[in-house]
Parts: C-alpha cells; structure tokens; sequence
C-alpha cells in the first residue's frame, strides 16, 4: 500500500502544476483537534468500538484565483497536503498515521468548504496470530486512507488568523491487499485556527466571462484500459495473489466537467481461483468441484469530473458472466485518472469493490482513441 499513495500523489499533483500560469504564493496552514466515534458499519468490528478515538489535523492549503479556466469553473478550489494522527484509545487498534493530497471546495460566499482528501497511513498495532488476533479491521503495517471534511469557515478574521469547525469521516482500509481487512471509519466533530501567510497582499480572483460549458463537448471516443494489482481474500493467511483486468468503453464528454461512459469489463483474478480450491477442502456441504470458473465478466456506466488532465472517475457494473457466485453480481469503482500524452494516454488508480467492501487497489495505463 506504500506505493498507493505516490501514486495518487502524481495524479492529484497534475492538478497542482496545470493549476496556475502565474501562480501567486498565497497559501495558509490549519491545525485541528477532533473527537468522534468509530461507526459501527460492519458487525465484526463490535469488539473494537470501546472508546472514542480523538486526535490532530494538520493541514497546508495552497490557494487559487482564477489563473486558469478550471479554477474559475470550480469556484477557486484549494490544493494541499494533510497529516492526521488518530489515537483510537484502543490497545487492540493502536495510532494511525496519515499523509494525504487533498483538495478544498467552496459554497455559500466561500463560508462552506467540504474537503476530500486521498492518501496513506501507518498503523502501529496491525493483525498478528499470535500477538493481537483480535484487530481484525488491519490486516497491514499500511493502509490506504480517505478522509472527508465540512467545515464552516472564517478566513483571515484577524492579522491572518481564522477559524473554523465542522465534521470529518476517515476511513482506513487496505483495500483487501492483505487480510483480515475490516477497515474502519471514524466520524468526528473537528475545530482549529488557520493563520494566512501574507495576508496583507492576497490578489482579487479573476472574474473572467468563460464561454458556455458545452463548448468542451466532444464526439464519441473509445477507451481501452489495461489493470493490475494484488489482494487476498478474506481467509487470513490464505497469500496475496496477482489480479489483471481490461476494460474497453465509450466515452462522450458533455460538457467542461463531465463526461459519461458505457462499457465492458473483463477480470482474471488469481485469489478467487485460490478462494474456490479452499472452499471445496473446506465446506465440501457447499457442493464445489473446484472446476468452477474464477473469471468474471461485466457491463459498467460511469462518470468522469473532470479538472484539467485529471479526472475524478466513478463508475458502477454488473457482471453478466458471473459462474462462482462471490460477494453480489453489482460491483464499483472509485478512482484518479491522469492524462500523460495529450489527451490520449492516461495512468489511472482505482478501487474496485462490492458496495462498500473493497476487492482491491487497481493501478492502470489505457489510451483514449
């Protein structure tokens, strides 16, 4: 899961370097304290929510005036790095560690911000058979984390200080890299002070007419993706095992931030081939032969946001070739896509999963025709 994070990190950092021609260096910094509750999302984290985890939010927000179309379309977004420790005040599930990318979008006059943020963490106490058995939520030292942040916000009330307070919910998961993978999600009451560096010379946003959004619309383009990664199932112990998957689709973009997609899905993944041989030694009352195909194949819509080179990807499929009946026959994803060539080839990460219970981090390269 280390490399999940710089991986992430270059596609939100093509945002960053596309963001501004002449980037004006305004940027501030946040520090936050909070205090929540673990959700109780799945039945087999009961034994884990005994206390209230709390702890700190430091973040870094580089700020935009309207350098750029997207901006202006985007009402002047943020960008930045966040760091957060959580002390879960549980000795079975220890302190979380977390470096994020993350970016700031604003409503109501600039007093609502809502944040999402994308990146890594360190866990000090994962799974051990012998050690702590009973963390059944990380299976892995590192785990993919995402946080999400509504804060009503007071910028620069006074010599640059500000203030600002809402609710965060950070999840951690290792996207079933390793078992066991239970994850967690916290949800929170935060509060903090943010100080604005320079603040006496910050410029006006650039109040620019675009014209009409659909003026970005394009034709029909075909897309074919080539996916990779590694999971486990949820049999602890079981290995990790390679995963590939190609994805052929149309797209149509409609207008500057949006563009649909409609396609197909083919996946080869090792740990379901694996998952069925345990299956038929195991619980011979399930009736398997072992012969079962572990393949699957599906059909997806989805829908892309777009922001420069980069694009937030989401889709939603259901596999129309299923024979080994495993988890439910709808799937989704979520993701980053970045374009590396012009607008015709593009790296992407996504996470595939079953509603909320993840399959796996897939990494990708695919060109856009």
């Amino acid at each position: 899961m280390k490399n999940t994070f710089f991986v992430v990190v270059f596609l939100l950092l093509g945002v960053v370097v596309h963001s501004q021609e002449k980037p004006p260096n305004v940027f501030e910094i946040e520090a936050d304290a909070y205090y929540g509750s673990i959700l109780e999302h799945n039945p087999d984290i009961a034994h884990l929510i005994t206390e209230h985890p709390q702890g700190l939010i430091l973040s870094y927000n580089r700020k935009t005036f309207g350098y750029r179309e997207a901006e202006r379309r985007y009402n002047y977004p943020d960008w930045g790095f966040t760091f957060t420790y959580q002390d879960f005040n549980n000795p079975v599930l220890g302190e979380n560690y977390g470096l994020y990318a993350h970016m700031n979008w604003y409503f109501l006059n600039r007093n609502l911000v809502f944040r999402m943020g994308q990146g890594v963490a360190y866990t000090t106490n994962p799974y051990d058979p012998e050690t702590n058995f009973e963390n059944n939520a990380f299976g892995s030292d590192f785990l993919s984390t995402t946080f999400l942040k509504l804060n009503y916000v007071r910028e620069n009330l006074w010599e640059g200080l500000g203030f600002h307070a809402g609710f965060s919910i950070i999840h951690y998961s290792n996207a079933n890299f390793r078992a066991p993978n239970n994850s967690t999600n916290t949800w929170a009451f935060n509060a903090g002070l943010s100080y604005l560096f320079d603040h006496e010379n910050v410029p006006q946003y650039m109040d620019i007419e675009d014209g009409p959004s659909n003026e970005h619309a394009e034709r029909i383009k075909y897309n074919l993706i080539f996916r990779y990664g590694w999971n486990e199932s949820d049999v602890v112990g079981q290995g990790q095992f390679p995963f590939w998957a190609v994805s052929a689709y149309a797209d149509k973009r409609i207008n500057y931030k949006s563009t649909l997609q409609l396609g197909v899905d083919y996946f080869d993944s090792k740990f379901l081939e694996e998952f069925i041989r345990y299956r038929t030694v195991a619980f011979p009352e399930d009736g398997l032969t072992g012969d079962e195909d572990y393949r699957r194949a599906g059909i997806f819509v989805g829908h892309e946001l777009n922001f420069y080179k980069t694009a937030f990807v989401s889709q939603i499929g259901y596999y129309v070739y299923w024979p080994y009946e495993f988890e439910n026959r709808w799937y989704n994803r979520l993701g980053l896509k970045r374009y590396v060539y012009k607008d015709k080839l593009f790296a992407i990460v996504t996470v595939k999963a079953h509603w909320a219970k993840a399959e796996g981090v897939e990494f990708g390269i695919g060109v856009r025709l």
